[in-house]
């Protein structure tokens, strides 16, 4: 149960960071505007490549998370899993720092949260 738990919540963190690619990588200067109210409208066309560049290490963090969920050794699996959520807790605290706190509760406490339940499946 916990473990299914822990893959759900690895899954959904994955599908975030998906979700972030697409916007800043192909949507920015569209749908991106509605996410992002705080940035001023004028800047979404100077800044389109520098978000796709964000998008693009979005993309990275989901492709680590995915291919954690299709690692067939249990051992490997929990480590590769917990690399890839500590680097999106680690962005998602810093975001919070620099831009915004809502950054941690959107990206960054998903993956404590799947941490601490693959934590919790580890020594259990």
């Amino acid at each position: 149960m916990i473990l299914l738990l822990s893959k759900i919540l690895i899954g959904i963190v994955a599908l975030l960071h998906l979700y972030f690619l697409w916007l800043e990588m192909f949507a920015w200067t569209t749908k991106a505007k509605k996410v992002f109210r705080n940035f001023h409208e004028d800047l979404f066309e100077p800044t389109k490549t520098m978000a796709a560049n964000q998008g693009l290490y979005n993309g990275f963090l989901a492709a680590g998370l995915i291919w954690s969920l299709l690692i067939q050794d249990s051992i490997w699996q929990v480590y590769v899993a917990l690399f890839f959520l500590s680097c999106v807790v680690i962005a998602g605290s810093y975001g919070a720092f620099t831009v915004s706190k809502k950054i941690f509760m959107v990206q960054g406490l998903p993956a404590m949260l799947g941490i601490i339940i693959l934590l919790i499946h580890q020594f259990l």
